[in-house]
Parts: structure tokens; C-alpha cells; sequence
């Protein structure tokens, strides 16, 4: 009988031990943000590969460990990134993502500092292996994603126009690298910076009341409802006027044209859902515009690909 209960107690305290030690991965995947990190890095490999370097064969890209190594160092920034924004953020998290900060305490907070500050040094370890431009490149990075999530997130109307400009950033130390600029590009880069800033503004009509409690000054909790509204239709109007104009303009053909025309009417309806201005309409509008950022990505692969052929 003892052997027995001995035996359970062993088996109840492995299945225990299991179950703190999966709650502390997916904790720590949670708080680094890897889906967000894995979305970027799908993103960077295929408009580097089928926007930024068009000349280069597929074998060619594959063996340039050079490009490879900038896409590593921006996705251990991006994970670096997000374990100091939600370091920042615990408190607001606790109410407005319950579920991830009860998974995220079986982690102690240090452990996520040790974490920030082991990916942010690898990171610029292999920058400064590559070159010293990319190394600054990373520093200037990596000061900015700190930075926004120490001051610049609670500051009105900069804590948008950052968090989009620090999203796309590495895709611009690309182009950069590769010297692709072309009316296209600088279109379809406006395009994108458009869109997320509209993601930003209306997921922070979602936090509002929890924003201004915390002291962050959104444009929701700043401007009435009604002015919020006018200002995110104002830039998916804008939007709908760049994306016809990279139709009309550009040449752009396949794939990318169908997914630029397809998606006027897909701003179309998310006008008419923010005029409805109820709570489920922006949450309903928020994942259509992140839906639309993902298939954009898919229609440059499928685009790239049809080239290549």
C-alpha cells in the first residue's frame, strides 16, 4: 500500500512539475510575442527575396549568409522587444490580457530581464560580425524599441506613428541594403504604414478606458469617439487613394494588383462597420485589417513566385 501511494505521490508530483515547466515556456513565448516575431520573419524573407532583390537567383539568396544574418539579428530585437514592452505594460496587461499574464507568473519578472538582455546582446553580437553599419543599424534598433516602451508608448499621437515606423523599420534597413528604390516600393511602403497605423489606432479604441487609467494617451481616450472615427476613416480613405494609384500607376500586375483591388472594397466595409461605432464592429474591423496585412504577404509570395516560373 505504501509502494502505492508512493508511487502516485511520484507520478502526481512529475505530471505537476510538467505542467509548471510548460506553463513557463508558454509563458515566456507569450511574453517575447513568438507569433508576432515568426509573422515579421515569414515577412522580411519574402518581400527581401521577391520585392527588394528581384535580380538575384533563388540559389544565390539562399548562400548569402549576410542577409540571413540581418533577418536573425531583427527577429531576436523583435523578441527582445516585445519581453521590454510587456515588462512596461504588466499592469495594463493584468486587465486587458488576463489569460496571458496569469501564464506569464509562473515566470518571474528578472527572468524575463535576463532574457531581454541576453537576445538584445546576441543580436548585436552577430550585427558586429557582419559589418559596423549593420551594428549601428541594431543599436539605433534596439535604443527605439527600449525607448518606446519606457516613454514614447504613453505619449499622444508618437506612440502610434513609433510603434508603425518600428515595425517596419527592419523592412526598411532592407530596401536600404539593396538600394530598390522605385515609385512602387515607396507606395506600397506608404500602403502598409497606413494600414498599421489604422490597426494601432483601432485596437486602442478597444483599451481606452484601461489606457487613460494607466496614463497613456491614446487618441481614443484624448479625442471624443466621433473624431477617433473620422480620423480612422480619413486614413483608410487615404489608404483606398494609394492603393489606386499603385494599380492605375505603377504597372503592378498578378497577384499584388488583385489583392490592391480586392482590398477597396475591404476598406469600404470596414468604413461601414466603424460608422456603426460599437464595440464589436471595431473588433470585427481590428481583425480584418490584420487579416488583409497577412494575405498581402501571401499575394507577394504568390506574385514572386509566378515571376520566378
Amino acid at each position: 500500500m505504501n509502494s502505492e501511494k508512493e508511487t502516485f505521490q511520484q507520478k502526481n508530483y512529475i505530471s505537476k512539475s510538467l505542467y509548471y515547466r510548460l506553463s513557463q515556456f508558454v509563458g515566456f513565448l507569450l511574453g517575447a510575442r513568438v507569433s508576432v516575431a515568426l509573422l515579421l520573419t515569414f515577412a522580411l524573407y519574402v518581400s527581401t527575396f521577391f520585392l527588394f532583390n528581384q535580380e538575384e537567383t533563388f540559389r544565390k539568396f539562399v548562400f548569402d549568409f549576410k542577409v540571413h544574418g540581418i533577418i536573425f539579428c531583427t527577429v531576436l530585437t523583435i523578441l527582445a522587444g516585445g519581453i521590454i514592452n510587456q515588462f512596461y505594460d504588466l499592469e495594463k496587461d493584468h486587465i486587458v490580457k488576463p489569460f496571458r499574464t496569469r501564464i506569464q507568473s509562473f515566470i518571474k519578472q528578472n527572468y524575463f530581464l535576463y532574457a531581454y538582455l541576453a537576445l538584445s546582446v546576441i543580436s548585436l553580437g552577430v550585427a558586429w560580425m557582419i559589418s559596423h553599419r549593420v551594428f549601428l543599424f541594431f543599436v539605433v534598433y534596439q535604443f527605439f524599441m527600449w525607448f518606446y516602451s519606457h516613454k514614447l508608448s504613453r505619449i499622444l499621437i508618437i506612440n502610434n506613428l513609433t510603434f508603425v515606423s518600428l515595425t517596419l523599420y527592419p523592412f526598411f534597413g532592407m530596401m536600404v541594403y539593396y538600394e530598390r528604390f522605385s515609385k512602387k516600393v515607396f507606395l506600397m511602403a506608404i500602403f502598409l504604414f497606413l494600414i498599421l497605423l489604422c490597426i494601432d489606432i483601432v485596437k486602442d479604441t478597444l483599451t481606452k478606458s484601461v489606457d487613460k487609467a494607466f496614463g497613456y494617451t491614446t487618441i481614443p481616450n484624448y479625442f471624443k469617439s466621433k473624431t477617433t472615427n473620422s480620423i480612422i476613416i480619413s486614413l483608410l480613405v487615404f489608404t483606398m487613394a494609394v492603393s489606386m494609384k499603385l494599380i492605375l500607376r505603377t504597372g503592378i500586375s498578378g497577384f499584388m494588383a488583385y489583392y490592391f483591388a480586392c482590398g477597396l472594397m475591404m476598406m469600404i466595409f470596414c468604413i461601414y462597420l466603424l460608422l456603426n461605432s460599437s464595440r464589436k464592429s471595431k473588433f470585427l474591423t481590428l481583425n480584418i485589417l490584420r487579416f488583409w496585412v497577412f494575405v498581402g504577404i501571401i499575394a507577394m509570395l504568390l506574385n514572386g513566385l509566378e515571376g520566378k516560373l
